[in-house]
């Protein structure tokens, strides 16, 4: 949730089950690779593992704002 809101401004959307929403950050996944936080550890052909990684770290980061 780098480029837009914040796991915190969207867990409002969310009730405690974690639903009520769907969250596009498709370019924070497309570019996991590229971003300061994965760029050390994945190479460029590793893309598809630094978006799974994005991915995970972005659902731990929501599940954790919605259950607060």
């Amino acid at each position: 949730m780098h480029n837009g809101g914040k796991a915190k401004d969207v867990a409002l959307g969310f009730d405690k089950n974690g639903i009520g929403g769907i969250i596009n950050s498709s370019r924070s996944l497309m570019c996991a690779y590229k971003s300061d936080m994965w760029k050390e550890q994945f190479s460029d052909e590793e893309y598809a593992k630094a978006t799974r990684a994005e991915a995970i770290r972005m659902r731990d980061e929501l599940n954790g704002a919605i259950q607060k």
